[in-house]
């Protein structure tokens, strides 16, 4: 913020020479706008020198549409400045193109490739509108930018005060996962743009006090195809119904909806559609190598492992589905120590831990494994040299922003897809969708197992690794079931009991399901119907002969000296070979054959006269008199008798007793859960794939209510 000249006169002339900026600004943007529907970056470029014409009697003014410089643009001076100091000096192609429309006050859809600029593409306008509007911290909200995560939303913060630098305007960074709500809610009615989360920004709509959007002048979508998507539909809803129609609407994204009710429910005016990328032979940056590795389920682990070990000196950003697995992973190899820094991200983290992490990723070369909270827009510092997507991404889109992560701007980077054989179809989907990626075979030879060590570790820590690898387990057959497209995610074609040997696992455990497809054979347990494929000509798809060497992905980067060799190994051993994982015996009937002598037992009394067992009921009795033995026959089977009828009256009430044993188990079991959970988790925390802002649960039982440790 620059602090305002200390005399009067000054102050004066100031604002005079403002007034006089913003007059040739609105003449200059009214005189030459760019026609509808037109794309400036056709148009050819200017010369490098363009000056701003004066208000004289006959005022011209340079044509901005089709410029390639800042400087060239209709925009403030202290814009100019604070862009200069922060070393942007040419735009990019979705600047060029965005840039003279939203300027002219005009709606924008705006479509370009993952690390091209976009969010300068909509903070520049933002500050301009509000400049030439001589907006001031009492006029209140003039502007709000919504981001789905809280990571991008901060990092657009930190574009905004750059860009704003050098201009008066109050700005606020409106995120979950922070203490200091009632803070926040006195000082929003005097923000004049906001950043935030959509789940905080509904917050303050429904409790601050004479909370005000009425004047409001831009609003800005950021990844706006995530924002518009049924985990923010409710809470996106709630928003526009309490901001005015008369404002101009910013959306931007890496993938653009086009869908005419997303588009009716944001109230745009004739947007322009602005895809820059449209034409261009690639979807995901020019600098991407990208790489499809076929690997069946139970040796991904395995794979990561082994990558992770032989790229020691390198950033890596590991993608996979759920929560739980980045857990159950980020703990399992931090314990096996790989030798790199290890760190996760998701939505349940504290957003202190999350920041840190963030931040922490850039200083030097670590492993971050992460959930799709990761793969939204965020650009970091220092370029990620890796992207490895441990589990198939749901649609093309989330795999273009998975990508994206690296090979930003100009920088150069790299991708690893690991693909099962069940999920080759998503190699046709890419290559329809003008994504050129590489699909070979992994060489088993260099992989590095590590299956045999997880199996110690969950034996060493059953409290906390036994629980994760159960929950990740189940977790990931919930996140393949519940995918849309049933061509390439099917749940009954993984092998569940390798996969679960993979993780450490003792046994395959026992989930529930409503999918029919599953049959259930012992107490909700999961087996799949049909064979897995096992050919990889089966979905047509010709596969290389080329294999993946863990050594040879990145030449520059591989530490050797990591790497198995055949030193010290014994003769007739294979270093690398894939060992299975151990697992206990499953339990199987037991198999009595009729025809086995079956033994007898022989009483006898004091003369060594054998008698029968039960001949203690009715006395000593000889085995040779045939009169008592039928006597004692009648007495057995009374005895019998007596014994089945009480067992008739006592079995009902056994299994009551059982049942509520087990009930009670289970009860206990999940409040123990729910406790750990709730050290970890916070209520307005950002889901994987849901909205941020939620609602609790409801209690089903009305008994539970006011109980300590159940989760309402």
């Amino acid at each position: 913020m620059r602090k305002p000249p200390k005399s009067k006169k000054a102050r004066k002339q100031k604002r005079e020479s403002e007034v006089e900026e913003i007059k040739v600004l609105n003449s200059w943007i009214e005189s030459q706008k760019p026609d509808c529907g037109s794309n400036p970056m056709s148009l050819p470029p200017l010369p490098t020198k363009s000056p701003i014409g004066r208000l004289d009697s006959t005022p011209t003014f340079s044509r901005y549409a089709g410029t390639t410089s800042f400087h060239q643009l209709p925009i403030s001076k202290r814009t100019k400045d604070a862009l200069r100091r922060a070393n942007f000096t040419h735009m990019t192609d979705i600047q060029r193109a965005s840039l003279p429309h939203a300027l002219c006050g005009r709606d924008i859809l705006g479509a370009a490739k993952t690390g091209s600029g976009k969010t300068l593409a909509f903070v520049i306008p933002v500050v301009e509108k509000l400049h030439r509007e001589r907006w001031n911290p009492e006029d209140g909200v003039g502007s709000i930018i919504i981001s789905p995560t809280r990571e991008l939303a901060a990092q657009t913060f930190d574009v905004l005060k750059w860009v704003g630098k050098y201009h008066n305007f109050s700005a606020g960074l409106l995120i979950g996962g922070r203490k200091d709500v009632q803070v926040e809610k006195e000082r929003v009615n005097g923000l004049n743009i906001l950043v935030c989360t959509p789940g905080r920004l509904l917050q303050h709509m429904d409790e601050t006090p004479n909370f005000d959007c009425s004047q409001l002048q831009v609003l800005v979508l950021d990844e706006a195809d995530r924002i518009l998507d049924v985990g923010f539909k409710k809470t996106l809803n709630a928003i526009i119904s309490q901001l005015p129609k008369r404002r101009q609407t910013l959306l931007f994204s890496a993938t653009q909806t086009k869908s005419v009710q997303d588009l009716a429910r944001l109230s745009l005016k004739d947007p322009e559609y602005l895809s820059v990328h449209e034409k261009s032979t690639r979807a995901t940056p020019n600098h991407l190598q990208q790489t499809a590795v076929i690997v069946p389920l139970d040796q991904k682990i395995d794979m990561l492992w082994s990558f992770i070990k032989a790229h020691l000196n390198s950033r890596i950003l590991v993608f996979l589905s759920t929560r739980k697995q980045v857990k159950f992973v980020f703990e399992a190899f931090k314990k096996l120590r790989p030798g790199i820094p290890l760190k996760c991200l998701h939505g349940k983290m504290k957003q202190e831990g999350r920041m840190g992490t963030y931040s922490q990723f850039h200083e030097k070369p670590s492993v971050l494994f992460s959930t799709d909270v990761a793969s939204r827009g965020l650009d970091f510092n220092k370029a990620v040299d890796w992207v490895v997507q441990v589990d198939c991404p749901e649609d093309v889109a989330s795999y273009i922003h998975r990508v994206g992560r690296t090979a930003r701007y100009h920088s150069e980077g790299r991708s690893v897809l690991f693909l099962m054989p069940s999920e080759q179809k998503m190699l046709e989907k890419l290559d329809a969708a003008r994504i050129p990626i590489q699909c070979i075979k992994a060489n088993n030879k260099r992989l590095q197992p590590v299956s045999s060590l997880l199996s110690s570790l969950l034996v060493k820590y059953p409290d906390t690794l036994l629980g994760l690898a159960k929950r990740a387990f189940i977790t990931y057959l919930k996140s393949i079931q519940n995918h849309k497209d049933k061509e390439i995610f099917d749940v009954s074609k993984l092998p569940l009991n390798e996969f679960s040997a993979s993780m450490g696992l003792p046994m395959t455990p026992r989930i529930r399901s409503s999918n029919q497809k599953m049959k259930s054979k012992t107490a909700g347990e999961l087996y799949p119907i049909g064979e897995p494929e096992s050919s990889d000509m089966e979905n047509g798809l010709e596969i290389p002969k080329e294999e993946l060497d863990i050594g040879d992905l990145n030449d520059e980067e591989v530490d050797n000296d990591v790497l198995l060799t055949n030193e010290g190994t014994e003769e007739g051993t294979k270093i690398g070979d894939y060992v299975p994982a151990t697992r206990l015996m499953e339990k199987r009937k037991l198999k009595l054959t009729i025809k086995k002598p079956v033994g007898t037992r022989t009483v006898f009394d004091d003369s060594c006269n054998p008698i029968s067992p039960f001949a203690k009921m009715a006395g000593t009795i000889h085995a040779s008199d045939p009169i008592l033995l039928d006597e004692l026959k009648d007495k057995k089977q009374k005895y019998y008798d007596k014994v089945r009828e009480e067992l008739k009256r006592s079995e009902p009430e056994d299994k009551i007793l059982d049942h509520q044993r087990c009930n009670e188990k289970r009860r206990k079991e999940k409040m123990k859960r729910s406790r750990v959970n709730e050290g970890e988790e916070e209520q307005d925390d950002l889901s994987d794939s849901k909205d941020e802002y939620r609602p609790c649960k409801r209690v089903k039982n009305e008994k539970c209510k006011g109980k300590e440790g159940v989760r309402c």
